[in-house]
């Protein structure tokens, strides 16, 4: 079934993702991708061009832009800026999945251009010597090289005040850079205070909001960003990303409806772009934007559109090039949909690919441990543990701390449902009160709208079990701090304040689950108008 709005019908957008014979890219407005002005040396007939390559790159449209820029390249080859969009194109620091080689060979390219070019600036070799921290090869990691960049960026903006793209591009370094374990998010904080003034001055330019929505996508500051979120897809309504992005705060605030909407039009955008594309962008992108308009179907009890979505994945053919985020999202929404809905046989009889990150295929792995848990498949729970423990390690061999550490939460969860289903009731609490602890030591990475399931609202589900309904609405309430308005929180919180006592808080919460769900497709929901109208008649 087509995800497609009316909207989107309206729009004569589809055609700039696409090449014509002779290789020329169709001349995109500002209306479509958003207003960008990046002053170059390079000659004044690539002005528009450049000004358009930029504005996709920040939209992090990479096949796209570095297609521009080498059109750019071809028509002055003595610009060195071209190369240097070309090498951006290739550096995908939130995504971890771009084409170092090929990035590489065009920084040296900008960076010989820069050199014997005297018409080059001080500014553009400002620009050309950062990113060259990127493709070091001086046996440094990733994070090392990103916040060398990071830092070099900050030197640039500081020194050119006036070119507001180089404090733009150094906020998203500082995202980049921003460890996953610091709850007080110190460099999202310092990206929106770049950022904030930039927006008011530059409503139209598109990395400033998405950037933001990036810098914003947290618990803590996420309410900060829906202005951006609310902006954005206005910005650049024919950028695929540009649509989803705003979902990323929509998730975080429980907006599900804007959320849905956002995603389907990125959706429909990048199943336009396949057409044209010659790498698995536009299908990562399409696939990452069905996770995000599968939780959000969830959370909102449309399950049959939920069935939607993942009926529509799974009918898509594996084109090559899929990267982490497609292949993130292909586990996810097989593995949110029966867990969410607590279908056990159907999680625990998932067949996992063996294509991907070993952290992609754990989420598979964790719905198979957890599902064959609960349905009694003690062995088949046991498979997928030790599965998850291969995968960690495998992760761990990688220096992937952050994953490594994902997928322990997983298999501690699996863990401690075999614990619980074997009558341990005091180890399984014991093994995901860790898990829990564990993943609340890290925020979600921008992959994912968040966990399967959160490893604290597992424990409340066994502390509910445990006949502890107190203990049991003290966690759905912890839950509900970080994502708020979660289905399964919600009427997790109402059953827990119910039976512990507090029907008036019950009653809220069952109201709220209301508020949020469209139609009557779960039966929690049959549950929960009962229990609001017989607190309503008292």
């Amino acid at each position: 079934m087509r995800l497609t709005t009316g909207l989107l019908l309206s729009f004569s957008l589809f055609a700039f993702l696409a090449w014509s014979d002779d290789e020329h890219h169709h001349a995109l407005t500002e209306e479509e991708i958003g207003s960008v002005h990046f002053a170059t040396s390079c000659a004044k007939t690539t002005e528009a061009s450049f000004n358009q390559a930029v504005a996709m790159l920040h939209s992090f449209q990479y096949e796209d832009s570095g297609q521009a820029f080498d059109a750019i390249s071809l028509q002055d080859p003595s610009c060195a800026m071209a190369q240097w969009g070309v090498a951006m194109s290739h550096y995908h620091g939130l995504w971890h999945n771009g084409d170092m080689a090929a990035g590489r060979e065009a920084w040296r390219k900008a960076h010989d251009i820069a050199s014997a070019n005297s018409m080059t600036t001080a500014r553009e070799k400002g620009y050309v010597d950062a990113l060259g921290e990127i493709y070091q090869q001086d046996g440094k990691d990733e994070y090392a090289h990103a916040q060398a960049y990071e830092q070099k960026m900050g030197t640039l903006a500081a020194a050119y005040p006036d070119d507001s793209d180089a404090a733009i591009f150094h906020a998203l370094g500082l995202d980049v850079t921003a460890p996953k374990t610091d709850k007080t998010f110190s460099h999202q904080r310092q990206c929106g205070e770049i950022l904030q003034p930039i927006f008011q001055k530059q409503p139209h330019h598109p990395g400033v909001a998405h950037y933001l929505i990036h810098c914003y996508d947290n618990p803590v500051l996420a309410e900060r960003g829906l202005n951006a979120a609310r902006a954005y897809a206005k910005i650049a309504p024919a950028s695929a990303h540009a649509n989803h992005m705003p979902s990323h705060i929509f998730t975080r605030v429980g907006s599900w409806g804007e959320s849905i909407n956002s995603n389907k039009r990125s959706a429909d955008l990048a199943s336009q772009a396949e057409r044209s594309s010659r790498n698995g962008e536009a299908r990562d992108q399409r696939l990452h934007a069905l996770d995000y308009l599968e939780y959000a179907y969830l959370q909102s009890g449309q399950v049959k559109n939920a069935k939607v979505v993942m009926e529509e994945m799974n009918s898509l053919p594996s084109p090559p090039g899929l990267t982490h985020t497609g292949n993130y999202a292909i586990a996810a929404i097989q593995a949110r949909y029966t867990i969410e809905l607590a279908q056990w046989k159907q999680a625990s009889e998932l067949q996992s690919r063996t294509e991907g990150t070993p952290w992609a295929q754990a989420i598979t792995w964790m719905a198979i441990g957890v599902g064959s848990a609960r349905s009694n498949n003690l062995e088949r729970a046991a498979q997928a543990e030790n599965t998850l423990a291969g995968l960690r390690d495998a992760t761990g061999k990688q220096n992937n701390t952050y994953w490594a550490n994902q997928v322990e939460v997983q298999r501690r969860e699996v863990a401690g449902w075999i614990a619980e289903q074997s009558g341990k009731h005091e180890d399984g609490l014991t093994l995901i009160r860790s898990a829990a602890e564990l993943e609340e030591s890290m925020d979600k990475d921008a992959v994912t709208p968040g966990a399967i399931t959160p490893a604290r609202e597992m424990l409340a589900e066994l502390l509910l079990l445990a006949k502890h309904p107190g203990e049991a609405l003290a966690a759905y309430q912890a839950v509900l701090k970080i994502a708020p308005k979660r289905f399964n929180a919600l009427y997790g919180a109402a059953r827990a304040a119910e039976e512990s006592g507090n029907p008036s808080v019950a009653s809220r919460y069952f109201q709220e689950l209301i508020q949020i769900s469209v139609g009557e497709e779960r039966p929690e929901l049959t549950t929960a108008r009962k229990k609001v109208a017989i607190t309503a008649a008292k």
